[in-house]
């Protein structure tokens, strides 16, 4: 057992060692150069003040601070700044909490930074463009203590403040939502924004190999043709991301972001609401054709 064990980890070792010298790729569906092809800073400034944000469809990326650790860790190559930028909505962020600090990790992967440099961020992209307003799902990675609410709560007052928060469980329209970070909370604590199991979440990220991949697209697939006539009321958020042993982010994401990219594409009918679609590697064009379905004709 011990040594099949060696094998695997020096196997995993080997692929991450060859990823690591792969040739940057920039296709329509998937990216994985230093910088998006091209910027949609302010796009939600197009969608109306009394849109429910749960009616809006937007990107995001899993695993959004994950750049570095080889390719069973890296999920992205944009910064969070190009993120933002490019489009992005919807940070998937994971912390490791270790007396009082809030590290940034993917697993076992440390990600070269800490929670404060996310909310410095946020922060300075909402306030160059307070028409958006940015979803950031928080859990804790690596560590299980269970309780991070009060590290998380001391962050918020030495790296940014309390006012750009969305306080409250109940989904705000655009008007209310522009400018705040709406905290998902997926920690114990009282309340700092809304709750993370609220949502109507597909998350089948374990593709063991890549004979799974038709598995993991068809929950895809599935989770964003209810969501139009799904709970209004309610956000949906679907992951196209995933990983297994002898299958990492990259790979998976190199098979699933065309099969979205096609799928959104072949749809003729833009007036519907997708909910969130959360992506590794996740190109500038997808990223557009998420933002291009909206609900336009909102009445209240």
């Amino acid at each position: 057992m011990m040594k099949r064990q060696t094998m695997l980890i020096d196997l995993m070792v080997l692929v991450g060692v060859i990823g690591l010298s792969h040739s940057a790729i920039q296709r329509p569906d998937y990216d994985d150069t230093p910088n998006p092809e091209f910027l949609n800073p302010s796009w939600m400034a197009n969608i109306p003040d009394n849109q429910l944000l749960s009616e809006v469809s937007m990107p995001g990326t899993h695993n959004t601070m994950a750049l570095y650790g080889g390719v069973y860790a890296e999920c992205q190559t944009w910064t969070l700044a190009s993120q933002l930028r490019a489009g992005v909505r919807f940070l998937d962020i994971r912390v490791r909490y270790v007396k009082g600090n809030l590290t940034l990790h993917h697993g076992v992967s440390y990600q070269r930074g800490h929670f404060g440099h996310v909310l410095e961020g946020v922060t300075e992209f909402l306030q160059e463009y307070p028409s958006e307003t940015v979803l950031m799902r928080l859990r804790e990675e690596f560590s299980e203590t269970g309780d991070i609410y009060g590290a998380v709560v001391d962050y918020i007052h030495r790296y940014t403040h309390w006012d750009l928060l969305w306080h409250s469980r109940l989904v705000p329209t655009m008007a209310e939502a522009r400018g705040k970070l709406i905290i998902l909370q997926e920690f114990s604590g009282p309340d700092l924004g809304m709750r993370y199991g609220s949502l109507d979440i597909a998350d089948d990220w374990k593709v063991p190999t890549l004979k799974y991949v038709e598995d993991k697209w068809k929950s895809v697939y599935e989770h964003l043709e209810v969501a139009p006539a799904g709970n209004l009321e309610q956000i949906f958020l679907t992951f196209s991301s995933g990983a297994g042993v002898f299958a990492h982010p990259r790979a998976v994401a190199q098979r699933i972001n065309p099969r979205l990219y096609d799928y959104l594409r072949a749809k003729t009918d833009l007036n519907q609401r997708l909910g969130i679609i959360c992506m590794d590697f996740p190109a500038a064009p997808i990223i557009q054709l998420i933002i291009d379905f909206q609900l336009r004709d909102v009445t209240k």
